[in-house]
């Protein structure tokens, strides 16, 4: 691993970012107020400003600032009911019950205001027993208010000074996030490859670059600045965005038969130097990525012509070496490799000259599309969406169940004086903080909690124990926080460490002397929150995942069809709109990593819920194949008129009727007749004959050494396309039949 570029890239990133905004926020309002003696009597100010601070989530300007805007009046409102009812036992309950589902609730109407919700509901935690808010109640709320409405200024001032700043480092991360997945790609080609442990690695790879795609969508595409403008700055944002999908689909061309080169030529030391060269690619990509976090000039690191000249001299020499009728196909699996990687550097070098544009250029870069059909839909705000919720129906509905029910466990556990509680906040923030609506992440949270809680803990009773100088627990105090609020998306276990650090800390300032009290309180807190969690999460209308599988089979399924249909269509007649054909890889590549993402969580589901997933498992490899290969279809220049000898209005005819009848099995649907005899077409086509003929010749010793990387023989071109035909035929066919399995279990 190269420690260094990976420190670029989070020294770069928009967490880093995010957080020092977060942080200084906090810190510097806190260090004035204890200059003048003032920060314990106004320590509401600075946790008003991190609990706002926290809802800022990634997205168009509009969209953050209003979400800002929301929770603070969401979080000032909370703390007005919650001290006003402190003293009147009974209503807190209520109050409880109320909070809690509307709060869970709203998370329907996307990740922002979900947010929002659970950090409602973490304020709920702070003042619903009223220690922290004192007998002035007015001066306190007030103190909080302005705490909050500190940071939305903080904000709008950031916004103005750098309003591409956001939008260029999600793009740098999607770049960063596809040198890792072609680094799990070049791993193929080293010595005994695990294929199995790397395709899992691939899947999961799928699910990130996904998800961080639809975010990075979503700020680019509804950020009017880079929209409507027309800056530089602007259009060369938008071109490297759609740059990284394209990108993104040539990896995914890259699926073989791995295992058949490395039997015919894992001893030549070939496939070494193809994974060297691709993990070169990593780095380059690595490095247009952390440019655009830091807003740089990309310079290519090394010479990556050069170094694919030399791959493919060695390719020709192995060709020389080698060829024969019985080699011929695998050298042309090899060959169609190479092309791959060529289009693959090519990419990367038009995405270098793209950097090196002077504003005339860059201002006449116009991509054609209508940005807004590529946004990700989101539930309208309007109160039919949140009532069609209110049933046992909704997986959001049960979830604020769950979550209300473990609210009122745990406030009513910490009423019991027997156990030593000292107050509730702790354990009602850990449980808003650890149950989440699926299971696995709940289960994967809550362990991360007590460990990184455990081992925050005896680091601050360490650092408390034994540096009693104020400066330098004031400096690790803001790096520790800093850390936290940059982890916190991506690095659970690490968030929660420095997060309780710099708890340990702040409360050590506040009230010096009482680190062995907060150590106790922070871990039983921790553990009692966290069994609370499994117990509800388990027993309280649960949500497991095979509940989920037949409705994300079905979109994959459909997404798929609909993908190779585009395809089709603009392969055998080229007037076919790139508009529809990008929409509908968009929607296969999101229903593809849905699906990949719910399998995996499935797997930490309890094993008496983890139906038919063995079967489920085949279905998600075999979805992968078919969106693979389709992508790898998808990146032929040429029509089919230019390939006469291919019999591809019969293909795809025999190919769609596999896919429908997928379709139709999922969907508990009875395939017409038609169907079922356009899947048992045998297309036509001269290839085999023509395979047949160049052995011969080469048997007979007729061969030509060309060593041109630019040019690949029209024998080669057919055959790979005849081959992808019936891979790709081969997936949806066994598909179907996991698909005929998995309907008929119960």
């Amino acid at each position: 691993m190269n420690y260094t570029t990976q420190l670029r890239k989070y020294a770069t990133s928009q967490y880093i970012n995010s957080a020092v905004r977060i942080a200084l926020a906090i810190v510097i309002p806190s260090i004035i107020l204890a200059h003048f003696g003032l920060l314990r009597e106004f320590f509401l100010f600075p946790m008003g400003t991190s609990f706002v601070g926290l809802t800022d989530q990634p997205g168009p300007f509009i969209r953050r600032r209003n979400s800002l805007i929301l929770a603070v009046f969401s979080f000032c409102a909370v703390a007005t009911v919650a001290s006003l009812l402190k003293n009147f036992p009974p209503f807190i309950y209520v109050e409880i019950i109320f909070f809690g589902m509307f709060f869970s609730m709203i998370g329907i109407y996307g990740q922002r205001l979900a947010a929002v919700g659970s950090l409602s509901l973490v304020v709920l935690a702070i003042f619903v027993d009223g220690h922290l808010a004192g007998d002035d109640i007015l001066k306190s709320l007030v103190i909080f208010f302005l705490g909050c409405v500190w940071f939305l200024l903080v904000f709008l001032v950031v916004s103005r000074i750098q309003p591409y700043k956001l939008a260029a480092q999600m793009i740098g991360e999607n770049y960063t996030d596809l040198a890792d997945y072609l680094k799990i790609k070049s791993k193929f080609y080293q010595k005994n490859p695990d294929f199995d442990a790397l395709q899992r690695q691939v899947i999961s790879q799928q699910v990130k670059i996904k998800n961080l795609q639809e975010e990075t969508r979503e700020t680019v595409f509804k950020t009017r600045t880079i929209v409507n403008e027309s800056t530089t700055t602007s259009r060369l944002l938008m071109l490297m965005f759609l740059n990284s999908i394209d990108l993104h689909e040539k990896l995914m061309t890259s699926e073989s038969d791995y295992r058949k080169i490395h039997e015919s030529f894992g001893d030549s030391g070939f496939l070494q130097s193809v994974q060297q060269y691709l993990m070169m690619l990593s780095d380059e990509l690595s490095n247009i990525g952390i440019a655009l976090q830091s807003g740089t000039k990309a310079k290519p690191i090394r010479k990556i012509d050069e170094e694919l000249t030399q791959v493919f001299d060695q390719y020709f020499d192995l060709r020389s070496q080698r060829l024969s009728p019985e080699t011929l196909e695998n050298l042309m699996i090899l060959r169609l490799i190479l092309v791959r990687i060529n289009d693959i550097t090519t990419e990367i070098q038009t995405i270098y000259r793209v950097f090196s544009q002077d504003a005339k250029m860059a201002k006449s870069l116009s991509t054609g599309l209508d940005y807004s059909k590529f946004v990700p839909s989101q539930e309208k705000l309007n109160f039919k969406v949140l009532r069609d919720n209110v049933s046992l129906k909704s997986s959001h509905f049960r979830h604020s169940v769950r979550l209300t029910v473990a609210l009122l466990v745990g406030y009513l556990l910490s009423k019991m004086h027997f156990l030593g509680i000292g107050h509730s906040y702790w354990i009602l923030i850990t449980i808003t903080a650890i149950l989440k609506p699926a299971y696995a992440t709940t289960k994967h949270r809550n362990l991360l909690r007590l460990y990184g809680t455990t081992v925050g803990a005896v680091a601050a009773y360490l650092l408390l124990y034994f540096i009693s100088n104020d400066t330098v627990l004031l400096v690790i105090l803001l790096l520790s926080m800093i850390l936290c609020f940059s982890f916190l998306k991506w690095k659970y276990f690490w968030a929660v460490l420095f997060m309780t650090i710099y708890i340990f800390l702040s409360f050590n300032f506040l009230r010096p002397g009482n680190v062995n009290l907060i150590f106790k309180d922070r871990i039983l807190d921790t553990a009692i929150a966290g069994i609370v969690v499994v117990a509800v999460s388990y027993f309280v209308l649960p949500v497991w995942e095979h509940s989920q599988n037949l409705d994300l089979m079905q979109k994959t399924s459909r997404s798929n069809m609909n993908y190779f249909r585009a395809v089709m269509d603009f392969f055998t007649n080229q007037k076919g709109g790139i508009m529809e054909y990008k929409l509908c890889r968009k929607d296969a590549v999101i229903n593809l990593a849905n699906l990949s993402d719910n399998f995996q969580r499935m797997i930490s589901d309890p094993k008496n819920q983890q139906k038919r997933l063995q079967n489920l498992h085949q279905f998600v490899n075999t979805s992968h194949l078919i969106t693979a290969y389709i992508a790898s279809f998808s990146q032929y220049q040429k029509s089919a008129q230019d390939y006469p000898e291919i019999d591809s209005d019969a293909w795809k005819r025999k190919i769609l009727a596999e896919l429908t009848r997928t379709d139709s099995l999922l969907n508990h649907k009875e395939p017409d007749h038609e169907i079922l005899t356009e899947s048992s077409l045998k297309p036509g086509g001269t290839v085999e004959e023509l395979l047949a003929k160049r052995k011969k010749e080469i048997s007979e010793n007729d061969i030509v050494n060309h060593r041109n990387p630019n040019r690949i023989t029209h024998l080669t071109e057919l055959k790979n396309l005849t081959e992808l035909l019936e891979l790709l035929f081969d997936a949806a066919k066994e598909q179907r039949k996991v698909a005929e399995k998995l309907m008929s279990q119960p």
